[in-house]
């Protein structure tokens, strides 16, 4: 009686496993499509925080760009108030040289005159080269298109060439009247100290007195010593001591 109780409660209990098995199927499909869900969740979840790092990197790039720029931007800032100022400086400056080039012009005129003066008071040596310099002076001063800075450059060469000749031996030659008659001589000019002048021929000789403002006669025993000094002036001979007629001062 006990075995067959227990076949029969066997025989019964295998259908209730089977309709078990059947109701779990719903359960393990929604899990499995929970799971996956999950899944595709996590997916797009990675996704988003790639694209969040991505974009948390491109902002601290930007914004690092941004710093950098703002220090380019106060640079450049600093920059233009410099220019503007130095703009400032050029107008001021250029306002000065307008005023300076109203000054400087009249100035100019005056030296030009008190340069024709000096040379006709002076020791009558390249009269027509000094005269042509002074008229050419005066030619330029009136021509508009020369800046005033190379009219002023002009002008003080001219002062440094009569300079010049103050310390300096020259030897020339010009054309000089004797007995009534037009001659080429060489002239020799030591500085300022003396001017004298021999024909071709060495019969004549002749030197300048600046206190008379007067050519005079010069003894022939000079003429070795011109001849000598004119050599020298042309490079022809070394330098030496020379002995020449001198005027004395007043």
């Amino acid at each position: 009686m006990f075995k067959l109780s227990v076949i029969i409660a066997g025989l019964v209990a295998f259908p209730i496993v089977g309709n078990a098995a059947e109701s779990l199927e719903p359960v393990i499909d929604k899990s499995s499509k929970i799971t996956e869900s999950a899944a595709n969740s996590q997916k797009r979840v990675d996704a988003i925080s790639d694209q969040i790092d991505d974009k948390l990197q491109a902002f601290k790039s930007t914004n690092k760009e941004t710093e950098g720029l703002k220090i380019y931007n106060l640079q450049l800032a600093k920059q233009i108030e410099s220019q503007i100022q130095e703009m400032a400086d050029l107008n001021q400056s250029i306002d000065k040289v307008s005023v300076i080039e109203r000054q400087i012009t009249p100035l100019m005129l005056r030296m030009i005159d008190g340069l024709e003066d000096f040379v006709k008071l002076d020791v009558p040596f390249l009269e027509e080269e000094r005269k042509q310099r002074i008229a050419s002076l005066k030619s330029l001063m009136d021509q508009a298109n020369v800046a005033v800075s190379e009219k002023f450059r002009r002008v003080l060469e001219a002062y440094q060439i009569e300079l010049d000749y103050g310390r300096t031996i020259e030897a020339y030659t010009d054309s000089f009247e004797i007995d009534g008659q037009p001659q080429d001589v060489d002239f020799l000019r030591i500085g300022r100290i003396a001017l004298m002048f021999q024909s071709r021929d060495k019969r004549t000789l002749g030197v300048w007195n600046q206190q008379t403002r007067q050519w005079e006669n010069l003894d022939k025993s000079y003429a070795s010593r011109i001849s000598q000094g004119l050599r020298m002036a042309r490079k022809q001979m070394a330098p030496d001591l020379l002995t020449i007629p001198v005027f004395s001062a007043e």
